[in-house]
């Protein structure tokens, strides 16, 4: 279990911002080292971000919070930072998010998911900063975590040149002529309900690159954490495409960014348990295998189903941490 202890800095960079002696709370942490604390005093809050060098940097959650604010989008306005010791106090969003709203209240999910979408249409509008670009080599680092953790995990010895070679196959579909600001953790865990007729709060978008707008639509519909149904996913799609104007060049995008995105989670939530101790990770992999299997279907990844079909048995597609018993 992570360490939830504030970090020694903390009581000396509150109290230099006008906190001092105020309460500090821990959040429940995600998948990197980064660690979150509600700072609450005299009925104002904020949130601590410890986001410890050299394994976080937070400059670019500052760059990228300001790149949105400026825009009109609602990232968490920035307080105060000491970057070089990895802390920043924020606005503090509250509790409310999009999962929890999504998972109580059938009749919420569709304008929910509509109100994710629109803001996706909306950030495609502006250039994207100075980020860099998600190519094909970044694409390919990333798949790469499913034959280098995945299969090792279930005891699988796989053709790893072959899933490469694949990959470079469909990976065109995945690259953008006018790429846009790709947040890549775009889910219903990091949106946050601000109040009626409030835009959504945007979080976890320091890992920003400057790719194909397919991807943070993928991030959305076919989400690792929860379920979507697949009738809201086609109704969300139905959107998108109404909006931009987008055809069947952009499904292709879509599913082969799909499975790309997928594949890789399976990877990296196999290594969050073997490497970083953290076991509820794996349980999430059969919900994003069955996106994948999906997307695999698909005529444009033949190349990738067809590697699946010779290398990754149907039995072997699950919780790597129940089938590596």
């Amino acid at each position: 279990m992570a360490d939830m202890t504030p970090p020694a800095g903390a009581a000396g960079f509150l109290a230099a911002h006008g906190w001092a002696g105020a309460r500090i709370d821990p959040l429940t942490g995600d998948a990197s080292f980064r660690r979150y604390f509600r700072i609450t005093q005299d009925g104002r809050s904020a949130m601590l971000m410890d986001a410890p060098p050299p394994r976080e940097n937070p400059r670019a959650f500052l760059d990228m919070a300001q790149w949105l604010g400026e825009r009109g989008f609602a990232a968490p306005r920035i307080h105060a930072a000491d970057a070089d010791a990895g802390l920043v106090l924020l606005q503090d969003f509250g509790n409310d998010r999009m999962r929890e709203a999504a998972d109580a209240n059938e009749a919420a999910v569709l304008p929910l998911y509509e109100s994710a979408v629109d803001t996706l249409v909306q950030l495609r509008t502006h250039a994207p900063g100075a980020l860099q670009p998600y190519d094909r080599a970044f694409l390919q680092r990333e798949v790469g975590l499913f034959v280098e953790w995945y299969c090792p995990a279930v005891s699988l010895s796989v053709d790893s040149d072959g899933w490469h070679a694949a990959w470079d196959e469909v990976l065109g579909h995945g690259l953008s002529d006018a790429p846009v600001t790709v947040l890549r953790d775009y889910h219903a865990e990091n949106l946050m309900l601000r109040g009626t007729g409030e835009p959504l709060g945007l979080l976890d978008f320091q890992d920003a690159l400057a790719g194909h707008p397919a991807y943070d639509l993928v991030s959305l519909l076919q989400d690792a954490r929860r379920d979507v149904d697949p009738n809201v996913e086609e109704a969300m799609l139905a959107r998108y495409l109404a909006a931009t104007g987008d055809g069947d060049a952009f499904m292709r995008s879509y599913h082969v960014l799909g499975a790309q995105r997928n594949a890789k989670v399976i990877g990296l939530f196999t290594r969050l348990w073997q490497r970083d101790g953290k076991p509820r990770y794996p349980t999430m992999c059969p919900r994003v295998w069955a996106y994948l299997e999906r997307d695999l279907s698909f005529p444009v990844l033949a190349p990738i189903e067809a590697w699946m079909e010779r290398n990754v048995p149907p039995e072997l597609r699950g919780d790597p941490m129940v089938l590596a018993g």
